[in-house]
């Protein structure tokens, strides 16, 4: 039966938008960021490989068979471009030290990258026609998030919402049309879901939801190329996205399309945790830098976050059965560690510290106050230590380490690029980082983007045939 013709809407706005966008009219600070972030998500995938679930995770996939279409990121080796991106988009949110957003909390490019090198290398797509469609595709994640209205009903946008930014990726390196593209965006609509559930419930499932949005994007765009129809209006619909999932602000969303690209608001994490806990992270380094603090000199310490902060991290701390992704979801953890430590990075998170004594004795030192005036995602954030030697000392952080208003230093990005590429199944040495990193900054020139990471992956197809 045959679809009936399509009308003009949001969603064709955005399908249009997706298709028709003129790449070369893509401003370069857009595309600087697309290749910062592309970096970043490579690094912190890389080290995610080896993270606890994500092992099990490839040998089901490579299990499965099919083509050898896209690279298995840190595993090598290849699986099928579905497969590719539901693996590569778990492994780069495994450790939580991947980019944010600055409107709302969605993760997009864990989401929009897997599903964008997934087609580039299955289509032997020219890395300029890559770059532009990560860009874009990044754009309109952005977008759907900024469009985000208050308050939050409890899906993990990431998931809800990524699959129609990886869609946007996948059709646009599939040449799609308008009606094709906006099939594609309806059928990655119908395949959305995904709940904060799994982020107050430690499991490894949290890790999976961004790798389940990108398989959706590509295996949306993969069907609409083939004459599948979905919904239109899956934006606006009486039973679309904004009536069903989370109300939003069509402007936001659409508002000077083409010509701003809200990639460029994306902001890389400093540390490998929520970044619900970041602004308190770097609060108590302060405090703990500023008067040479020692652990056993703080009595008591408080930490004042507003009502979303304290839904997604403020849970008391248990390590459980899944250690890694409870010290990841913690304020409280967090700011012990950072106590106890001196610092939070990859090590930090590991099972051995996530249950070590000494931070674990230092967490029970923790109460969460909640200020109902407080409505930010991720600051700000007062955190007040009782000590022996100073009394009451307290250090309030507005932004995130790694944001537009406060980021890193270049020297801090390789440091952080530099540890996660140093570890994962098959970790890199200092000079293949160099050399990926080029390759990176130079992906618009590469010819075809099923070679792209030749040298720096175990070769072969890691998919068993049947």
């Amino acid at each position: 039966m045959n679809a009936p013709p399509l009308t003009r809407s949001l969603s064709h706005e955005l399908s249009a938008y997706i298709a028709g966008a003129d790449a070369r009219a893509i401003p370069p600070q857009a595309l600087d960021a697309a290749r910062l972030f592309m970096l970043d998500t490579l690094a912190v995938a890389w080290a995610g490989s080896e993270a606890p679930g994500c092992r099990e995770i490839h040998a089901t996939l490579a299990d499965a068979g099919g083509r050898a279409d896209s690279t298995a990121w840190g595993f090598g080796g290849r699986l099928p471009a579905t497969a590719a991106a539901l693996l590569n988009g778990t492994t780069a949110a495994a450790l939580d030290f991947d980019s944010l957003s600055r409107y709302a909390p969605v993760h997009v490019p864990i989401v929009v990258l897997p599903a964008a090198l997934a087609i580039a290398e299955r289509k032997h797509a020219s890395g300029s026609d890559f770059l532009a469609a990560l860009t874009i595709g990044s754009d309109v994640l952005c977008r759907l998030g900024a469009a985000v209205e208050l308050p939050h009903r409890g899906f993990f946008y990431t998931s809800a919402f990524g699959g129609i930014g990886a869609a946007a990726a996948a059709a646009r390196l599939l040449r799609l049309d308008v009606e094709q593209t906006r099939h594609a965006l309806g059928l990655a609509f119908c395949q959305a879901g995904g709940t904060q559930q799994a982020n107050i419930e430690p499991s490894l499932s949290k890790r999976m939801l961004s790798g389940f949005a990108a398989r959706a994007g590509v295996d949306a765009a993969l069907l609409a190329e083939r004459g599948i129809t979905a919904p239109a209006d899956i934006i606006e619909g009486q039973f679309g996205l904004f009536a069903l999932y989370q109300q939003g602000n069509a402007g936001r969303l659409v508002d000077k399309l083409g010509i701003e690209f809200r990639n460029t608001e994306l902001s890389v994490k400093k540390f490998p945790s929520c970044g619900c806990n970041h602004t308190a992270i770097a609060a108590t380094l302060k405090l703990v830098q500023r008067y040479d603090l020692k652990p056993d000199d703080v009595d008591a310490i408080e930490v004042t976050v507003s009502p979303y902060i304290d839904r997604i991290s403020g849970m008391e701390y248990d390590p459980g059965a899944n250690p890694q992704v409870a010290a990841q979801f913690s304020i409280r953890y967090s700011i012990a560690c950072a106590l106890v430590r001196r610092r939070l990075g990859l090590a930090e998170i590991d099972a051995a510290a996530a249950t070590d004594p000494q931070i674990v004795r230092h967490v029970r030192k923790v109460s969460v106050i909640v200020d109902p005036a407080l409505t930010g995602e991720r600051g700000p954030v007062t955190v007040m230590l009782r000590t022996r030697t100073h009394g009451e000392i307290s250090e309030r952080v507005e932004h995130v380490p790694g944001s537009v208003e406060s980021p890193l230093s270049q020297a801090e990005l390789d440091e952080k690029f530099g540890e996660c590429f140093g570890r994962g199944v098959h970790p890199l040495d200092a000079a293949q980082v160099d050399a990926l990193s080029t390759r990176v900054n130079n992906v618009a020139s590469w010819p075809d983007m099923a070679t792209f990471f030749d040298g720096f992956t175990a070769g072969g197809n890691t998919a068993k045939k049947r």
